[in-house]
């Protein structure tokens, strides 16, 4: 039997965890944790999913597509609606790249800290003129 884990918590690292869990609290809706400080700050999610910022002193943002600074890891986010949520997360702080390797299919942004993160459709995306529907991110 194969092992079954469950995730249950996500941490990045940056120069300043309030600011961070500030942007994905606004971003996501998951309510802060109330142990939070200027070292670690967390959100968590209804389920339980936990997502922690912690700081790490002298930290270099991800620098992505580049890798000199490489992104490490990175999240995906399903949204119905990638111009919409890309305007609203550049409200909040979100940079968008130049590089945008997914066209229509899903965009890249990088958190306040640097951090790339990517929307993708909640929904199916309609079929190409072939009627094959195109890989998903």
């Amino acid at each position: 039997m194969p092992l079954q884990m469950k995730l249950t918590a996500i941490t990045l690292d940056c120069a300043e965890p309030e600011a961070l869990a500030a942007f994905y609290r606004q971003a996501t809706g998951f309510e802060p944790h109330p142990d939070s400080d200027g070292d670690f700050a967390g959100l968590t999610r209804e389920d339980g999913l936990f997502l922690g910022f912690q700081r790490v002193d002298g930290y270099r943002a991800p620098r992505w597509p580049d890798r000199t600074a490489p992104q490490q890891m990175h999240l995906d986010f399903a949204v119905d609606d990638l111009d919409e949520a890309e305007a609203l997360l550049m409200e909040l702080g979100a940079i968008r790249p130049e590089h945008q390797p997914g066209g229509d299919r899903w965009r890249v942004l990088s958190d306040p800290a640097g951090h790339p993160f990517c929307l993708t459709r909640s929904r199916p995306v309609p079929p190409t003129a072939s009627g094959r529907t195109p890989p998903e991110h």
